[in-house]
């Protein structure tokens, strides 16, 4: 039975991946289980689409590409729906993920419209901000929680795995990152508090 952080693991980083193009995350999702289109798709809906979102329409398109590519092949399911095919990952899709991967790249930069919707405040005049920050204090707090019931559940052993100590890396990022938004949210309402 997969663990509950592989199931969630693209929920952990979802700041980490801005600049990542869906190819090579569906290349890392291929590797990691071999799953028809929907299923993929599926996947996205519950994992990665947390740090990089696509339609299920952009994830068919791109596998038929990366098929071209022959970074994947795909094969009819036996007694499955029809037309339902099995994307796999061939060598020359490894390849093209470890040299992406290897690239060097930039640090993912802060893209938040409340930084914009904060700087009309600062412009125009107070805008009523403090229940968006509020709301979204709340979502930060909940997916904290969530990430610390994985951290419980499924990072206790004794002598994990090298995978187990990879993912629960991402997991220890994505712990900071909520912590960092919860205190800054909580620092701007204080602030915005002190100045009605």
């Amino acid at each position: 039975m997969q663990s509950v952080a592989y199931k969630m693991q693209g929920n952990i980083l979802h700041f980490l991946f801005l600049a990542m193009s869906l190819q090579h995350a569906l290349l890392t999702s291929l590797i990691e289980k071999s799953s028809s289109g929907y299923e993929l798709a599926r996947r996205f809906d519950k994992s990665i689409a947390y740090f990089w979102h696509a339609t299920h329409q952009q994830i068919y398109r791109e596998l038929a590409r990366m098929e071209q590519q022959e970074w994947v092949t795909s094969s009819i399911v036996a007694g499955g729906r029809a037309g339902k095919r099995l994307f796999e990952v061939q060598p020359a899709g490894r390849e093209e993920l470890r040299r992406w991967a290897s690239e060097a790249g930039e640090p993912g930069e802060l893209r938040d419209e409340m930084m914009l919707k904060l700087r009309a405040d600062a412009a125009i005049g107070p805008l009523g901000l403090s229940d968006e920050i509020t709301r979204r204090l709340q979502l930060h707090e909940i997916k904290l929680r969530n990430y610390r019931e994985i951290e419980a559940s499924d990072f206790s052993e004794a002598k994990p795995s090298r995978e187990t100590q990879i993912r629960y890396l991402i997991l220890k990022a994505g712990i900071a990152f909520e912590e960092g938004r919860i205190t800054w949210s909580q620092d701007a309402l204080a602030t915005l508090s002190r100045m009605q």
